[in-house]
């Protein structure tokens, strides 16, 4: 394992819910990491369960805006990292969470049949904005991409190895994702970065018509009171 690895975990309450906090301090990490090898996990035995649903259903639509334009930006600095990045999904990762695992370069996830994995915002009611389906699009497999979107379903470790959520199922994901973080930092880094450059160059760049349909229909669906009632009722512990 390189020295220079940076280990990023993410920790934060409720599962690692992906709060503005969160994000916030996520960013700032990665950006501080400045290029080195990049190790991303989650604290405890969850990964992330995905965005803060306390903060989403009590946004009016300024707050919404900033909140999915931060999580944009997340996802644009992990995807675009200049080095190399390996996810260690040692727990659940939803929506959101699952969101980050498809930044990553390579994804190892912990064969687990407990863990659940994948993007279940149809589910729950929630339009995916234009910068995850550019990632969605651009991360999942053509064959299962329809699937994992429209069946909303998660699944266990296996199952999302087989629609190319993950690259890799092991007992010991830790192990392997340092295995294989080691492997890709071995590379020259400079032809690594400028190779992963080229290869995702205006990969996530949005159009001005997916800009004005995240502004003027997006958020306020989000905002929507039918929307916010499904999101509260998902806090609700179940029966």
């Amino acid at each position: 394992m390189p020295s220079d690895v940076y280990e990023l975990t993410l920790d934060g309450p409720g599962k690692n819910a992906m709060s503005t906090t969160l994000m916030t301090d996520t960013l700032q990490q990665i950006r501080s990491a400045g290029g080195r090898p990049l190790l991303l996990t989650g604290a405890g035995d969850t990964f992330s369960a995905g965005l803060n649903l306390k903060e989403v259903a009590a946004f009016d639509p300024p707050g919404m805006t900033r909140y999915l334009l931060l999580l944009d930006e997340l996802i644009d600095t992990l995807f675009e990292y200049p080095g190399p990045t390996v996810a260690c999904v040692n727990g659940h990762a939803i929506a959101g969470g699952c969101v980050l695992v498809l930044c990553c370069d390579l994804r190892v996830a912990a064969d687990d049949p407990k863990i659940r994995i994948g993007l279940n915002e149809v589910a729950r009611g929630l339009e995916f904005p234009p910068k995850i389906l550019a990632l969605a699009r651009r991360r999942v497999p053509p064959r299962s991409i329809e699937r994992v979107l429209l069946e909303a379903a998660l699944h266990d470790p296996r199952a999302a190895l087989q629609h190319g959520l993950v690259d890799e199922v092991t007992a010991d994901a830790a192990t392997a994702a340092r295995a294989h973080l080691a492997t890709l930092a071995a590379h020259p880094r400079a032809v690594y970065t400028a190779t992963k450059r080229a290869l995702r160059a205006g990969a996530l760049a949005l159009s001005d018509e997916q800009r004005r349909h995240f502004t003027e229909h997006v958020v306020p669906a989000w905002c929507a009171p039918e929307v916010k009632a499904r999101v509260l009722a998902a806090l609700k512990p179940s029966r």
